[in-house]
């Protein structure tokens, strides 16, 4: 087992030998753009680290790994197309820093790049991988469709709210663990269990992603702060503070929320001061506590030996406590 920043390492540089000049330019630039821009490598790291915590070899994984990376990235240039987002990481967005054309086109091809990428693997793996992939990658499209389809509704439940952010986040995390587990040959037990480790983490992992878009630093975040508030996002901090506030703060966020006279500044803080008063801050920390919980307790029923249970405890500290 090695630590997180050895597998980083290992895949930048795996990476690198992916990201090569390619024509046509205008199709696999993009491509090569959104790959190197940085990022937490959160799901091909969880893909090596979970190849060697079953006796597996991280090398074996790395092009599971990349896949997995790969579909991530597709996912986020037309997320950013969705959502007409500017920023990326803090940087120009794929359709920004060229067109729209450009990033639906370079995003489908990442899209074929990450299915080809299984062919480096034996049949019984192969279509292992390729099975869980096109289960997930369907389920993300459902997540953003829900997604999609609350910013239209004002009855959105929380439980509504968490299968859409399950389906659109959390279960590439698993996913990403059951390939790391499929590539090692480990147990089909081991697999779900491990899978439901990692959805668990994500459901987390998202929760204080919403937490950070509002209260995050814009400097370390890499987007733009308050953009979910901007955008009228129905996050977990918004629903909770019409589950938790009075009525006159439940009142203040409709007004906020829909007003498009108040300035985006203004209207940042204003929303931010209500998801404080009403405690909708206190209880997204909370949830993000609950389900980073759950996930550990998932660790007790894998055939792991226990170091190996307490270096993902580890991670998923890591995540619970990350301000970036």
């Amino acid at each position: 087992m090695q630590n997180i920043e050895a597998y980083q390492k290992s895949f930048l540089s795996y990476l690198e030998g992916f990201t090569v000049n390619k024509e046509p330019k205008n199709l696999y630039e993009p491509i090569n753009y959104i790959l190197k821009l940085g990022g937490k490598r959160l799901r091909p790291v969880l893909t090596l680290m979970t190849s060697e915590v079953f006796d597996g070899s991280a090398t074996e994984a790395m092009n599971a790994a990349l896949s997995v990376e790969v579909f991530h990235n597709f996912s986020l240039i037309h997320d950013d197309i969705m959502d007409d987002a500017p920023l990326r990481r803090g940087k120009e967005t794929v359709h920004e820093k060229w067109d729209l054309n450009t990033g639906i086109l370079s995003g489908d091809a990442m899209l074929i790049l990450a299915y080809q990428l299984f062919e480096n693997y034996e049949p019984q793996i192969f279509r292992a991988l390729a099975k869980l992939f096109s289960k997930t990658a369907l389920e993300v499209c459902e997540g953003q469709q829900y997604d999609i389809d609350f910013e239209t509704r004002d009855d959105v439940s929380i439980a509504e709210y968490l299968k859409m952010i399950e389906y659109k986040t959390a279960v590439l995390v698993g996913a990403a663990m059951k390939m790391g587990a499929i590539v090692a040959k480990a147990s089909e037990e081991d697999q779900n269990l491990i899978y439901d480790f990692g959805r668990f983490l994500g459901v987390a992992f998202q929760l204080q992603d919403d937490y950070l878009d509002a209260f995050g630093n814009p400097e370390t975040f890499g987007k733009q702060v308050g953009g979910d508030i901007l955008e009228n996002k129905k996050t977990y901090l918004y629903l909770k503070t019409l589950e938790l506030g009075d009525d006159a703060e439940k009142s203040n966020l409709l007004e906020a929320m829909s007003s498009a006279s108040i300035a985006n500044e203004a209207k940042v803080e204003k929303v931010k001061a209500l998801f404080n008063t009403s405690g909708a801050a206190e209880a997204t920390q909370l949830a993000v506590k609950d389900y980073t919980q759950k996930a550990f307790s998932v660790l007790e029923k894998l055939n792991i030996s226990d170091d190996k249970k307490q270096i993902l405890q580890l991670f998923g500290e890591q995540l619970m406590n990350r301000r970036v």
